[in-house]
């Protein structure tokens, strides 16, 4: 038994995925692809990756969105826990990165299943508000800029039903969150949004140590 959550060092790690972890193999050469890329820390772990799929299993979701795509991970994995008719929005700035995406989108099966709307995120997400998609998402993943994290908050709860659930990435940002000397705006936008969800009444919450932290919110 454990008062607190367990420190995982590299050789508890190991053992973790070592019997856990089931990972299609289109997903570990996206990760080992993403790994070689000069920015391939921002990619997601792959038992946070298993996590929100098994989310998706769960609560039935059908329809999905993400605001960050990168080279596509997570987007595949939810991809392939939809159901056959599932639809995931994927929204992202880059041209260059959900190249890759793309390319790992058909292999894995899932193109058909996924929408891929270029541009900001803020703009995108209030264009789906303003074409009728308020309460109509079940799962939102928001992995993009921490500065724009508030504001992601507020327009994906628009958009998520009643019991829906919007997942955060990066809400322990390497532990500088804790950090009174560190001060970047990145570093605060997370503390806020951390805040934000605590005092949030409109939602049920939980902050994970998985992966970089992972912060979940339920609309209530």
């Amino acid at each position: 038994m454990s008062t607190r959550t367990i420190e995982l060092d590299d050789r508890l790690y190991g053992y973790l995925l070592g019997v856990s972890l089931r990972e299609p193999d289109v997903l570990r050469r996206l990760r080992e692809e993403t790994a070689t890329h000069a920015h391939g820390t921002m990619q997601i772990s792959p038992e946070q990756g298993q996590f929100m799929a098994f989310l998706v299993e769960v609560m039935g979701a059908r329809r999905a969105l993400e605001v960050g795509v990168f080279t596509g991970y997570s987007s595949t994995r939810v991809a392939l826990a939809l159901p056959p008719d599932g639809r995931l929005v994927a929204l992202d700035v880059s041209d260059e990165y959900t190249s890759v995406a793309r390319r790992y989108w058909r292999e894995a099966g899932v193109e058909g299943k996924v929408e891929l709307r270029l541009g900001d995120a803020r703009k995108t997400l209030a264009a789906l508000l303003a074409e009728g998609g308020a309460g109509t998402f079940d799962f939102a993943f928001v992995d993009a800029d921490k500065e724009g994290y508030l504001e992601y908050y507020e327009l994906c709860l628009e958009l998520l039903r009643p019991g829906g659930v919007v997942l955060f990435d990066n809400a322990l940002w390497s532990g500088r969150v804790a950090d009174p000397a560190d001060n970047a705006a990145s570093t605060q936008a997370v503390r806020a949004l951390n805040a934000r969800l605590k005092g949030d009444e409109r939602v049920s919450i939980s902050l994970l140590p998985i992966g970089d932290g992972l912060a979940l919110a339920r609309r209530r």
